[in-house]
């Protein structure tokens, strides 16, 4: 696995981001709490990391979900994944929804998220009037069937 360093500022009490596995795609981030916060049903709160990165540029980091999180809270990430671009150096926040029909406690140092670091390419549009034919041409949600 391809490994690159990305600047980390600490504001927080959290641990820093770490990977869990040696496999893993992505880290966990805590939430940053004076006090525990609780999120109803169907409500979405912006909840603290006190993290900020640096990363070089050509790279994105995604702010994902953490499955563990979802099933026992029925907690996610409402504009997943996040994108933390690279010319950002503010706070990491993560917008954590409850889709349960509880009401869920979020505690300081508690796992909230996975960040994912990612190269990402810029481009430029060519301007045509027609784009090239494909075996799936127009066919949209659904048309390729199940395989």
């Amino acid at each position: 696995m391809e490994k690159t360093s990305v600047n980390i500022v600490n504001k927080g009490s959290c641990d820093y981001p770490t990977y869990e596995t040696d496999g893993a795609a992505g880290m966990d981030i805590r939430a940053n709490l004076i006090e525990s916060i609780t999120i109803n049903p169907l409500e979405r709160k912006l909840v603290p990391t006190g993290l900020y990165v640096e990363m070089p540029l050509g790279m994105e980091c995604q702010v994902r979900p953490r499955s563990g999180l979802a099933l026992k809270k029925g907690l996610t990430v409402l504009n997943s994944p996040g994108t933390i671009d690279s010319d950002y150096r503010g706070e990491i926040g993560v917008i954590l929804i409850n889709l349960s029909s509880e009401a869920v406690e979020i505690t300081h140092n508690e796992r909230i998220a996975q960040l994912v670091f990612a190269s990402v390419v810029q481009v430029g549009f060519e301007i045509k009037t027609e784009l090239s034919a494909s075996e799936r041409g127009a066919g949209g949600f659904g048309s390729t069937g199940l395989k």
